[in-house]
């Protein structure tokens, strides 16, 4: 068994929304539970449903902008900053740009539709 494992192929998660989700690894991807790492474009005026996830997320901003709503603060990051946002929190993510943002997203433990806990 090898000691590392290359990801070539993430899983495209089907989206309804304009956003683009390749998950390298985690639970849709290589059945990891521990983390999960996904590749992520949001196009310009996107937004998901505030959500108050029982894990972890780590997002690092590689181009354009993402605004964060955390607990009743709003906070806009750039290419090149990140944020660590603790479980628990309650958290709406968005872009109202002009333009993509394009970023990672890491969760630990990995994202999943069951402990994410998005509101209706």
């Amino acid at each position: 068994m090898k000691a590392y494992t290359i990801q070539k192929n993430p899983f495209v998660v089907p989206t309804d929304d304009g956003k683009v989700i390749r998950e390298h690894f985690g639970l849709a991807s290589t059945s990891t539970s521990q983390l999960s790492i996904a590749h992520m474009v949001a196009p310009p005026q996107w937004s998901e449903p505030f959500q108050t996830p029982e894990f972890d997320e780590y997002t690092f901003i590689i181009r354009g902008r993402k605004q964060f709503e955390i607990d009743g603060e709003e906070i806009i990051l750039k290419g090149g900053e990140s944020i660590w946002i603790k479980k628990g929190s309650r958290v709406r993510y968005s872009n109202p740009f002009g333009e993509p943002c394009e970023y990672l997203a890491i969760c630990k433990p990995a994202f999943s539709l069951q402990t994410v806990n998005r509101e209706d």
